[in-house]
């Protein structure tokens, strides 16, 4: 056997013990032979640089350092779960979902472990790429650092397909967990606070050889891809468990809901048994083409449901009710706690939403209150333990003037939260208004964070966002905590942010009500500010989904001379402020004015590229047939009941050819 031989039957050995003891927990080797293997391998490698693999056995163990983890787009979207929290709301979920497809609908229920999510890419059989969730649409390329947890595989086996993605939750197991903190105390250390967010944190350290020494585990469950050859959710764990993916086995087909709530009730009693944190279970409609017949709102599929076991519960005494302003001048009254641990966190604060909210539990400063975790993520107050009460206590007087500039509150009627109207001056707001438009999802300018614009309004160089084109290096060097480098890398995100797309810039504009959504539906409407500017409420609300609310808000937003003239100032300064002559000529308005709805499988295109072409061409997609649908394009294995809704309502039916003919 010659050297290149020699090490890729080492290599490949070593993924097959190493697949044995981590994915099926059935070591059939020593750790010791196990090392010593390794080890062999290792000096092989390094003899012989030439038969290098980035995806070798060796480099379990790190070393590999990222100074920045650079943001990448999501081949595909991680959206987020909607939660239930009753029976109630599994069957209304179930109600709406068979509305919408053919056939009896069955359900793969898996539990919802709590981890930080990541998605894998897969190119014929090797890792890729690993990116953190983020917003959803981009997160951080943190492949180093994944790849040094074991039972995420580098080469898969078996016949997988050549490109694909899967999501799974990067968990960090209870023992693990316990071992780590003993360490620490050992140390003299703090220990870490709860096994998440240790996980989470564990994919941004810089050294990856510090990652390697963690405990950590993956557990995968969703896979991502173009024509991938998996029918239903349940046959894709079991595809993914032969590839040799780590795949927990606690997952059911359910025939019906009452099978779902027995898979529920189950677990909410036994998960306690789990090594791994776990804060509920998660439902998905089994069939993929009825997943994709669902499709997805703004924010999560329609085909999938969490539902969330009960939340944990503490008391503690409110201290203080401060108020905070938000960037839309909106009011928003926050408890300020006796620190308490609730869910594996240090709980200080919880929101009290609005003055209705505090009138209706009749929260006071100095009782005790309940406090549990909203989705087990978001700390809120749930009512007063009145047997505790100071008898002498006084019923909270909501404040009437702004806790920031003094300016008198204003309540709308209709709406449940006081607002200061003080919009041009009130420096929360100012704040605020720049930091959303230079989020992610607005300009996404790289270098700039929440503080630093908080320290560049302090410190007078900026009053608005159109004022950040204008900064200049010697201006920011001299700022608390900055640099050349920081200076040099500030200056060119904010020019790199010229080159954003239309709708993003619109959407950081901070428009009220007006959110990515409905920012992209207005761009690609109007196609420019101008345009924009001058539509009338009348006209706005002709358009796809503009209700009044959001026409007066953007008629409202284009009669303030500080905005007309801040919007002037970006567009001089060549932000993109209308859709680029590129994107306009991938769109028309050949199908203006019908609604669409996709069934079936395809086989020319995508169903995503399918529905794409339709929106580029001013088509309407919706999910469900109804006396609106103009067309529905049917592709193979479209749904019998489908099918005769539209024959009843006359709706025409169109083969795929049919569609690519009319565009």
């Amino acid at each position: 056997m010659n050297i290149e031989q020699q090490i890729t039957s080492l290599r490949n050995e070593l993924r097959e013990h190493n697949y044995n003891y981590y994915v099926l927990d059935n070591p059939t080797i020593s750790d010791f032979d196990f090392d010593q293997k390794l080890k062999q391998l290792q000096e092989l490698e390094k003899a012989h640089p030439e038969f290098y693999d980035a995806n070798s056995p060796t480099l379990r163990v790190g070393g590999e350092v990222t100074k920045n983890f650079e943001t990448v787009p999501h081949n595909f979207r991680m959206y987020s779960l909607e939660n239930s929290y009753s029976k109630e709301d599994l069957e209304d979920w179930e109600k709406r979902i068979e509305k919408m497809v053919d056939g009896h609908v069955e359900f793969t229920c898996e539990l919802k472990y709590d981890g930080a999510s990541i998605s894998l890419t897969y190119e014929d059989g090797r890792l890729k790429k690993a990116v953190t969730r983020g917003d959803g649409f981009q997160g951080d390329d943190v492949t180093a650092n994944v790849k040094t947890i074991r039972s995420i595989p580098l080469q898969l086996k078996g016949d997988y397909p050549p490109l694909f993605d899967i999501r799974g939750e990067i968990v960090l197991p209870f023992e693990g967990f316990a071992k780590m903190n003993a360490e620490r105390v050992e140390l003299g250390e703090e220990p870490y606070r709860n096994p998440r967010n240790t996980a989470s944190g564990s994919l941004k350290l810089q050294d990856s050889a510090e990652v390697a020494k963690r405990p950590l585990d993956c557990l995968l469950y969703n896979f991502q891809g173009e024509r991938l050859p998996i029918k239903t959710q349940f046959e894709s764990l079991e595809k993914a468990r032969h590839w040799g993916f780590k795949v927990p086995d606690a997952a059911k087909l359910a025939k019906s809901l009452d099978e779902v709530l027995e898979f529920v009730n189950y677990w909410d009693v036994h998960r306690h048994e789990l090594p791994y944190e776990t804060d509920g279970v998660v439902v998905k409609v089994n069939n993929l083409q009825q997943q994709e017949e669902l499709g997805y709102t703004a924010k999560s599929p329609r085909w999938a449901m969490a539902y969330k076991f009960k939340a944990e519960q503490v008391s503690t005494v409110l201290n203080q009710i401060t108020y905070q302003v938000g960037r839309t001048g909106a009011i928003t009254p926050v408890a300020n706690l006796e620190p308490v641990e609730l869910a594996g966190t240090i709980v200080k604060r919880a929101s009290l939403h609005n003055a209705d909210q505090i009138a209706k539990l009749d929260i006071r400063e100095g009782d005790t209150v309940f406090v549990e975790k909203g989705g087990e993520i978001i700390p809120k107050i749930i009512g007063v333990d009145f047997t505790l009460r100071d008898p002498n206590s006084n019923p909270t007087e909501y404040i009437t003037e702004c806790p920031e500039c003094g300016t008198e509150l204003v309540r709308q009627e209709g709406e449940a939260q006081h607002y200061c109207p003080n919009f041009e001056g009130c420096p929360p707001q100012i704040i605020g208004r720049i930091q959303h438009f230079i989020s992610r999802k607005a300009m996404d300018i790289e270098g700039l964070g929440g503080e630093t614009v908080a320290l560049l309004v302090n410190n007078g160089l900026i009053n608005n966002y159109a004022d950040l084109y204008l900064l200049k290096e010697e201006q920011i060097i001299p700022l608390e905590r900055m640099a050349q480098k920081s200076a040099e890398n500030i200056i060119k995100g904010i020019e790199a942010s010229k080159q954003i797309p239309f709708d993003r810039v619109l959407f950081g504009l901070g428009i009220r009500y007006v959110g990515e959504t409905v920012a992209k539906k207005l761009a690609k409407h109007y196609k420019t500010i101008d345009a924009l500017r001058n539509a009338s409420e009348e006209e706005l609300v002709t358009v796809d989904e503009i209700g009044v609310r959001i026409a007066q808000s953007v008629v409202s937003f284009f009669t303030s001379e500080e905005n007309i003239e801040t919007v002037a100032r970006l567009k001089s300064y060549g932000v993109q402020l209308e859709i680029s002559a590129e994107k306009l000529a991938s769109q028309t308005d050949t199908l203006s004015g019908s609604t669409f709805v996709v069934s079936g499988v395809f086989t020319k295109v995508t169903r995503n590229e399918l529905k794409k072409l339709i929106e580029d061409n001013g088509g309407k997609v919706s999910s469900s047939i109804s006396s609106k649908t103009n067309y529905v394009v049917a592709g193979e294995n479209m749904g019998p009941s489908k099918k005769t809704k539209a024959e009843d309502l006359g709706v025409a039916i169109i083969s795929e050819d049919d569609f690519l003919n009319m565009v």
